[in-house]
């Protein structure tokens, strides 16, 4: 209860007895009973209290959340995809009519043609398969 072992409680109870006497011991245990009740009683109703307390915030909490869910669904029940839709189509309408007062269009002029490389000359190409050739020899060899 307190911490309170039975010896101790033991200890207690001879020096209440050498204290207060056998005569007195049986009235002050009863009232002592008594107070010890009283006490329970008021933690269970400060505790019962506290719940209470505790319910009706919670309930006060959850009332908050189902007002804002109810906002939220008459929000959504306001959208109107068909006037969305065409306001939309109008937007594009209006662009489109005003295209070339924002944006004129730009003239470019054709690119020039890349020029192909030049296919080397026989001396060259001669050089390249004399410097390729021994290579492929190599290759098969190992």
């Amino acid at each position: 209860m307190f911490g309170i072992g039975w010896s101790e409680f033991v200890v207690i109870g001879v020096v209440a007895l050498i204290a207060i006497g056998p005569k007195e011991l049986p009235g002050v245990l009863r009232m002592v009973g008594q107070s010890l009740g009283k006490i329970r009683r008021m933690a269970n109703e400060f505790q019962g209290q506290f719940q209470d307390a505790m319910r009706e915030a919670e309930m006060a909490d959850v009332k908050k959340e189902i007002e804002d869910l109810s906002t939220s669904a008459t929000d959504i029940a306001k959208i109107d995809p068909v006037a969305d839709a065409n306001a939309s189509r109008e937007i594009d309408r209006v662009i489109s009519e005003n295209a070339a007062e924002i944006a004129p269009p730009v003239e470019t002029t054709p690119a020039e043609p890349t020029p192909l490389p030049e296919p080397p000359s026989p001396v060259e190409q001669t050089v390249q398969n004399a410097i390729v050739e021994p290579d492929k020899k190599s290759a098969g060899a190992t």
